[in-house]
Order: structure tokens, then C-alpha cells, then sequence
């Protein structure tokens, strides 16, 4: 088995009505604080696994599939930003949760953004990695090109264009193809889910809380990495700077990409939860 699939072994996978008649998949492992990790565009849950470990080593920590990706229903209705952050709070509201600590990855945030916007009582804090508050003209050629092989239905050639998301380093390193060979599987295959792939790609492109982002008041800590090139660090940081007291964190050098959470895992972790630390002593 590799990493990600021993580490999401562990976890308690099920399905959960939310309103609107919706059935979202959810894992959950650990007892604790809860803390709700939010997917990014494609992602399956299972993603996050190899960080799993350590964010559950003292907390409650609940991962679920986005309205249809994995077992997760697509329901019915319009499918944006907004939506989805309705979605969370639904699916918080199902598990009895009042509230808790969000970390969102790329969507994920923009999704965490919006949750805290709509329903302020939701979040105890917020951890953005690879975030942006509105999508730039860079932005929208990046992804709209990232969206075009999920719209004609061209996995492989989608599958191909997400190594956009790592290090220059690790996509030109022998092991950059084993890695992803392995992961292929977690990725959106069916008919179904590419179409619902197509319609998070359109919520990025529209997405747009900046504006509004001065009214967040719950900690926040912003990560970003010098080499992304999906959420460019100098979007993570008009976030930082939008949000009153936020925290930004430049991760630099190999492995600071957009996806710096897997690359970086080790560093990520620990400034994650020395955060999420810091929050609940002040609690």
C-alpha cells in the first residue's frame, strides 16, 4: 500500500445526508477539536491522507468529497463558491458541530472564505493554503487551460495538465511519475464527476470575496508558495492583507509550489498546527 492509501485506511468513510438532499462522503478520524479540511478542484478526500496522522494526533478531524466527486451526490441547482461553502455549513449542522477550525486547499479556501463570510459563527479559525481572493487575468488563462481537457473529457490529457500543480523540481524527477500513477485513481473519472470537475472550475474563475474580506475577524493563517503558479504567492498575500490580523507564510526554495502541502508536508504540518496551537491557548 502506499502512504496515502495506509493513512486513509484509517479513517471512518461514510455518507451523510445534509439538506437540500445531498449525500456528502465524509472521513473522519480522532477525537478533539474538530477540524474540517476542504478540497481542492479534483480532489478527492483521500488527498489529504499523508497529513492526516499528525492533524488527528489531538483533534477531531472530518475530510469530505465536494457534491459529486466520490461517493458524493451532485444534487441539484447552481454549483459555485457559494454554494459549496452552504454545502459545509449543511454538513456541519448534520454532524452537530457548532463549530470548527477550517483548513481549505486552492477551492478549499475559496469555499472557507465564503463559509466564514455567510455564516461568522461556523469558523474558530481559518488556514488558507494556496488562496486568492479574486481571480486575476493570469489566473483566468491558467484555468481556464486546466479545465479545457476535464470539458471535452480528455482524462489523460487532464490528468497531464495537473502537474501544473507541483514543483518544477519534482515533475522533471524520476519519481514524479510513480507518484502520480498512484494517485491517478483518486482522481474524478466518470462522466458525472468530470462534469462536476467543470463546474469548480467555473467557481474559481468566478470567484470574488475580496471586497468582503475585511470583515473576517476569526484568526487566520495564509500559505502560499513562492512557485505556484495557480494562487501566485502575491494573491495569498492581498488575502493576508485584506483580512484583519491574518498571518502570511511564504514557503520558499524546492517544493514551494501549489501544491506545497504534499511537497513540503513536514514544514506545512508544523505551521499548521503550531497555529491551530496558538488558537485554542488563547481560547
Amino acid at each position: 500500500m502506499t502512504t496515502t492509501e495506509t493513512a486513509a485506511s484509517a479513517l471512518d468513510i461514510r455518507t451523510v445526508p445534509i439538506r437540500g438532499g445531498v449525500e456528502l462522503e465524509v472521513g473522519e478520524i480522532g477525537t478533539g477539536d474538530p477540524l474540517v479540511l476542504v478540497c481542492g478542484t479534483t480532489q478527492d478526500l483521500r488527498l489529504w491522507a499523508p497529513l492526516v496522522p499528525a492533524l488527528s494526533a489531538s483533534r477531531r478531524v472530518i475530510l469530505y468529497n465536494h457534491r459529486g466527486i466520490g461517493a458524493s451526490t451532485r444534487g441539484a441547482g447552481t454549483l459555485s463558491v457559494r454554494s459549496l461553502a452552504d454545502d459545509l455549513d449543511a454538513l456541519l449542522e448534520a454532524l452537530a458541530i457548532e463549530h470548527a477550525d477550517i483548513l481549505g486547499w486552492s477551492l478549499g479556501t475559496a469555499v472557507a472564505q465564503e463559509l466564514v463570510l455567510a455564516h461568522p459563527d461556523r469558523a474558530r479559525s481559518l488556514v488558507l493554503a494556496a488562496t486568492w481572493g479574486r481571480t486575476t487575468p493570469f489566473q483566468q488563462a491558467v484555468i481556464t487551460a486546466l479545465a479545457h481537457p476535464w470539458r471535452t473529457g480528455d482524462w489523460a490529457a487532464a490528468l497531464a495538465a495537473m502537474a501544473i500543480s507541483f514543483s518544477e523540481e519534482f515533475v522533471n524527477s524520476p519519481g514524479f511519475a510513480p507518484t502520480m500513477a498512484a494517485l491517478a485513481p483518486l482522481f474524478p473519472s466518470t462522466d458525472a464527476q468530470m462534469s462536476a470537475v467543470v463546474e469548480q472550475f467555473d467557481a474559481d474563475l468566478a470567484h470574488d470575496t475580496l471586497d468582503r474580506l475585511g470583515t473576517i475577524t476569526v484568526p487566520t493563517l495564509v500559505i502560499a508558495g513562492e512557485k505556484d503558479l495557480l494562487t501566485p504567492p502575491a494573491e495569498g498575500q492581498t488575502v493576508a492583507n485584506a483580512i484583519p490580523g491574518a498571518r502570511f507564510e511564504l514557503f520558499t526554495g524546492p517544493g514551494a509550489s501549489h501544491a506545497v502541502m504534499l511537497e513540503r508536508s513536514a514544514e506545512f504540518l508544523a505551521v499548521v498546527t503550531g497555529f491551530l496551537d496558538e488558537v485554542h491557548a488563547g481560547h
